[in-house]
């Protein structure tokens, strides 16, 4: 009895002995989900510009939250050959979660619920082995066209210009390096597929699946100069962007590229610019041209871009082209700011407690009329006047007047009327029209509005 005593005394010793150290131990150590003892870093939490922010003591670790929405309302004037309908739309309900895991890691996914329709937008890892330089590798915007890589938070007018928006690659699956010192810029990677919506998703499923066909490729660079890189009020950027793309199967038909966009307003869903699909395609060449300049609370920015697509069977090379200038200032004391690490600008800075006004002029053309005997997808262009309320780091109103004229071409595949014919009858055929020169297509006025929170 007395042993058993001493035995019982000396278990229970141990068990408290475990416990105590399985409590310091479990205080010390955490798990993840699958059992795997991780380690524990303390993030401090802070607002920054609107935008909820967690960041460890050594500012090496760092969460924060990415969330925009824009609520678009646009209203249609003129006498039109086909009826428009006006209308609200929410344009972008994005979320977005990006992460710093270290000095030279980087990662982020992007989200956008708009209208019940989910698409990814970025998804992508990057390596950052030097401070100016980084690879990454997912899905994300290619580099080409300066106004198409700003985020839409940025920009200027409720949409892009047409040609920016027809031309200008957006995200595609790939690998990219970027490299930035002082007054140089530059940026080149191979992308694939656009993985985005579920249409295009499932043709390329689709395509692998039925037909087998590789899923094309695209090699797209830009470099930029800043030769007034070190001055603080202002600067120049200069830059030239190439992209050598073949044939994805993202599309309805394999070996075929289209090119079509909406005219200065997501509302109104005609494609009055449309190529429709063309065929027989062996690579497309396309090329772009930037300048840009700001001081202070002025800034000017343009670009042209070309397109020449290359097809098979000895077809001729078809030929598109579209450019657009604009020019914006800030009427209270608001500066523009440029980000020489993207070379792009940034989020303008308010003059004043209560915000700031900013005034804008745009002028764009895009051309899909390659020949007469070749793709006739119609050529427009738009006339848009802009002022924007910047209310703080977080809310901003935007009121666009946009004046579009279309030539008798863009009939959206054949589908819109662009005239009358001899018997005073709307056509959609050109070859019918009979409206003298410059008074045939669908002309019109938009008068848009947007509602918009970021944090």
């Amino acid at each position: 009895m007395k042993y058993f005593s001493k035995f019982i005394l000396l278990f229970v010793t141990l068990t408290a002995w475990a416990s105590l150290c399985a409590q310091t131990q479990s205080d010390e150590v955490r798990y993840n989900q699958y059992g795997v003892p991780v380690d524990r870093i303390p993030l401090l939490s802070e607002r920054r510009g609107g935008t909820l922010v967690f960041e460890s003591a050594d500012q090496q670790q760092k969460i924060w939250f990415d969330t925009r929405i824009q609520v678009d309302g646009a209203a249609f004037l003129g006498d039109t050959y086909n009826p428009i309908g006006n209308g609200v739309a929410l344009r972008r309900a994005r979320f977005a979660m990006k992460t710093i895991l270290s000095k030279k890691w980087y990662g982020e996914i992007d989200l956008d619920f708009a209208n019940s329709e989910l698409e990814i937008k970025d998804a992508y890892l990057m390596y950052l082995p030097k401070d100016n330089l980084g690879i990454k590798v997912g899905n994300f915007k290619e580099g080409f066209s300066m106004e198409a890589t700003t985020t839409s938070r940025y920009l200027t007018f409720l949409e892009r210009p047409m040609a920016v928006n027809a031309f200008a690659p957006s995200r595609h699956i790939g690998m990219a390096a970027t490299y930035n010192y002082k007054w140089l810029y530059m940026v080149g990677g191979i992308h694939f597929q656009d993985v985005g919506g579920l249409e295009e998703r499932t043709n390329s499923l689709n395509n692998n699946k039925d037909l087998g066909v590789d899923e094309g490729h695209s090699f797209t660079g830009k470099i930029v100069f800043m030769p007034l890189w070190s001055k603080r009020d202002g600067g120049i950027h200069l830059g030239a962007a190439a992209s050598y793309r073949t044939p994805t199967t993202e599309v309805a038909t394999p070996g075929s590229v289209r090119y079509s966009t909406r005219s200065l307003t997501s509302i109104n869903r005609k494609k009055y610019l449309d190529t429709d699909e063309i065929t027989n395609v062996d690579y497309t060449l396309l090329n772009g041209f930037e300048f840009a300049a700001y001081y202070k609370n002025f800034r000017l920015q343009g670009e042209y871009i070309k397109s020449d697509v290359h097809r098979l069977n000895d077809q001729p090379t078809e030929k598109f082209q579209g450019f657009y200038v604009m020019g914006s200032c800030m009427l209270f004391g608001g500066n523009y700011r440029y980000n020489k690490a993207e070379a792009e600008f940034t989020q303008p800075g308010r003059g004043r407690t209560w915000g700031d006004i900013e005034l804008a002029l745009r002028y764009d053309m895009i051309d899909l009329n390659s020949r007469m005997d070749g793709i006739m997808g119609g050529a427009g262009e738009g006339y848009t006047a802009g002022v924007n309320f910047y209310a703080n780091d977080a809310v901003k109103i935007m009121l666009n007047y946009s004046y579009v004229n279309h030539d008798r071409y863009a009939n959206g595949k054949g589908k819109l009327f662009t005239g009358y014919d001899t018997n005073g009858i709307l056509t959609a055929n050109p070859a019918n029209i009979v409206n003298e020169k410059g008074k045939a297509g669908e002309d019109f006025s938009i008068v848009s509005v947007r509602f918009e929170i970021d944090f």
